[in-house]
C-alpha cells in the first residue's frame, strides 16, 4: 500500500511518499496529477520511506512522469534507496529521472531550471547571439586522464564551435571543458554534448571541428557566458 502525504515549499509541491509502488499505487498517479490540476507544475517526490518499487510501480511512476512533462512541468525524486536506483538502473531509468540526496538541493535545482527557461525563451536575436573569439579550450571524455587542446572560435550562451587538431569525439559524447574567459567569468569548467562534427568538404577552414552544446549548465554560469558573450560582441552585432 502506497500512503501520500503532500506539503510545499514555496511553488513547489512535494509527496512524501511511504509502503510500496506496484500496481494497486494508481494514487501516485492521482495525486500528481491533482498537483498539475492546482498548478503545482513543479513537483518533487521524497522516496525515503519507500521500501518496494516493483515492475509494476515503474509503469506507474512513468505514467506520473509522463503526465507531468505533457503539462509543461518537471518531477524530480529525492532520498531515493539504494534498492530502489538499482531497479531502475535495470531499466535504464536512471538516466531520465532527476534524482537528488537531499531536499535542498532538489528544491534549489528547481529555481535553476525557471532562470535556464527564461533565458532559452528570450527572442533568438539575443538567445542565439554568437561571439566570435579565439581562446584556447581544453576538453576530454570521461574516463580520460589528459585533457586535450583547441581553439574556440565562437560563443553563445548555448554552446560553442572547437576547431582542434589534436582530438575529436563522436556525437552524443559529454565532455569535460576548461574556459578561460577574461576579465570574468574567468576560468570555468564544464560539461558540453558533442552535436555537430565539421565536414571538410563544407567547412574546410575549420577542420577538424565539433560544435559543442552546454550540458546541464547551472544557471548562474550560464548567465555569467550570457553577459561575457553581450559585453564583448562588436557594436555592428548588438
Amino acid at each position: 500500500m502506497l500512503e501520500i502525504e503532500f506539503r510545499r515549499v514555496n511553488s513547489i509541491a512535494i509527496l512524501d511518499l511511504a509502503g510500496t509502488i506496484d500496481i494497486d499505487a494508481s494514487n501516485f498517479i492521482e495525486n500528481v496529477g491533482w498537483c498539475l490540476e492546482n498548478g503545482y507544475k513543479d513537483i518533487l517526490c521524497n522516496f525515503a520511506s519507500i521500501n518496494l518499487v516493483d515492475y509494476a510501480g515503474l509503469s506507474v511512476i512513468t505514467i506520473a512522469y509522463k503526465n507531468v512533462l505533457n503539462h509543461k512541468g518537471r518531477i524530480k525524486f529525492v532520498n531515493v534507496p539504494a534498492h530502489v536506483r538499482k531497479i531502475l538502473c535495470m531499466v535504464g531509468l536512471n538516466k531520465t529521472f532527476e534524482m537528488y540526496e537531499s531536499e535542498e538541493s532538489a528544491v534549489n535545482t528547481f529555481h535553476e531550471d525557471r532562470i535556464i527557461s527564461d533565458i532559452q525563451k528570450m527572442p533568438l536575436r539575443r538567445r542565439f547571439k554568437r561571439l566570435p573569439i579565439d581562446i584556447g579550450i581544453e576538453f576530454k571524455a570521461k574516463g580520460e586522464e589528459k585533457f586535450h587542446h583547441g581553439k574556440v572560435l565562437n560563443l553563445s550562451a548555448v554552446g560553442l564551435l572547437v576547431f582542434t587538431e589534436e582530438k575529436t569525439y563522436p556525437l552524443g559524447e559529454v565532455l569535460d571543458i576548461k574556459l578561460s574567459l577574461m576579465p570574468k567569468p574567468g576560468v570555468v569548467e564544464l560539461k558540453a554534448d558533442v552535436v555537430w562534427l565539421v565536414e571538410k568538404e563544407i567547412q574546410p577552414q575549420v577542420y577538424p571541428g565539433m560544435g559543442l552544446e552546454f550540458y546541464k549548465l547551472d544557471s548562474g554560469t550560464q548567465e555569467a557566458i550570457v553577459e561575457f558573450v553581450e559585453r564583448n560582441l562588436p557594436l555592428s552585432c548588438l
